[in-house]
């Protein structure tokens, strides 16, 4: 896989440096523009700014699997964070070189362009504090730092050239599916903290669920286009003499799509061998049912396996 990413401080052409680069490295350009778009297709409109790198992140892996990119938005170089194949890029200039730029570029007076680089820089301090809560990156944030003052855009991006080819950028290839599935999983696992499914899934119906773990595999379910119902049934497990119920089991989640029942279990090992119990007897009694039971480790190891390091889950589902 290969990425470059780039962005600049307000007034560097930081899009314009992007699409020279990629005409040179004969890389896929993404904009801001036309990630918003793709989006508002993915997504079904706009996403929250603190859920906006993963969703991004969601689409560039995505596209990585048949293309190298050129990414140009403010705040890229946080994407993607722990791969090789990515080259961090940041156009930078003195505030009156880049007043010089925009009164060029709009064609307009030097108190013009100065209070119109005031509002680029406030506009874009906002975005970052809004998506990343900090309103500036730092330097070692990128690889390579661009004087927008020495070079031109063409120059600069032939400076960006030469280093993706000193680092063997282009030989990286693209994403491979297996790595384009961890990212995939990384990013909506963030983004179903958000409640964000993709377009043509209805909006996740709110339940009031019994343990954190629970809402969190809703969300999953419901992200990846999964019908899910919660406690949908009961299932009689023992009678009085008079035929009354005295011990039923209720299974977390219904997979109607499958026709599954879902549990999701402790680790507390009383509880463990309670729950088994009850499964083992619900399946003598309705060998019809097909149940699945998530044991606490299953559910840690499938989180912890995609980057959710250092996060906690406990299960105790089902009654």
């Amino acid at each position: 896989m290969a990425f470059v990413t780039i962005s600049g401080e307000a007034g560097c052409r930081a899009e314009d440096l992007a699409r020279a680069v990629a005409h040179l490295l004969r890389f896929e350009l993404l904009t801001e523009a036309r990630l918003d778009q793709l989006l508002a297709v993915e997504f079904g409109g706009a996403v929250p700014d603190k859920a906006w790198a993963p969703a991004v992140t969601s689409i560039v892996a995505r596209l990585g699997v048949e293309h190298n990119l050129v990414i140009a938005a403010p705040g890229a170089e946080y994407l993607l964070p722990k791969l090789q194949g990515v080259l961090r890029v940041r156009a930078m200039a003195r505030p009156a070189h880049r007043v010089g730029i925009l009164m060029l570029d709009r064609q307009s007076d030097r108190p013009t362009a100065v209070a119109a680089l005031g509002q680029l820089e406030a506009a874009e301090a906002a975005r970052r504090k809004a998506r990343f809560g900090r309103t500036r990156p730092t330097p070692h944030s990128f690889d390579l730092l661009i004087g927008a003052e020495l070079l031109d855009v063409e120059g600069a991006a032939s400076a960006v050239a030469a280093a993706a080819d000193a680092i063997g950028l282009p030989l990286h290839g693209r994403i491979s599916p297996a790595a384009e599935a961890q990212l995939q999983f990384q990013a909506r696992l963030k983004l179903a903290k958000f409640g964000i499914a993709p377009a043509g899934k209805a909006a996740l119906t709110r339940k009031m669920f019994s343990h954190p773990s629970e809402e969190l595999f809703a969300k999953l379910l419901d992200f990846y286009r999964i019908a899910w119902d919660y406690e949908p049934k009961s299932f009689p497990l023992q009678w009085d003499k008079d035929g009354r119920v005295t011990e039923a089991f209720t299974p977390d989640f219904y997979l109607p799509e499958s026709d599954l029942y879902v549990e999701l279990t402790t680790m507390k090992q009383a509880l463990v061998t309670k729950k088994n119990r009850k499964v083992k007897l619900l399946k003598a009694i309705y060998p019809h049912v097909n149940i699945q039971v998530f044991y606490q480790r299953d559910f840690q190891d499938l989180i912890f396996k995609y980057g959710l390091e250092g996060r906690e889950v406990t299960t105790d589902g089902g009654r």
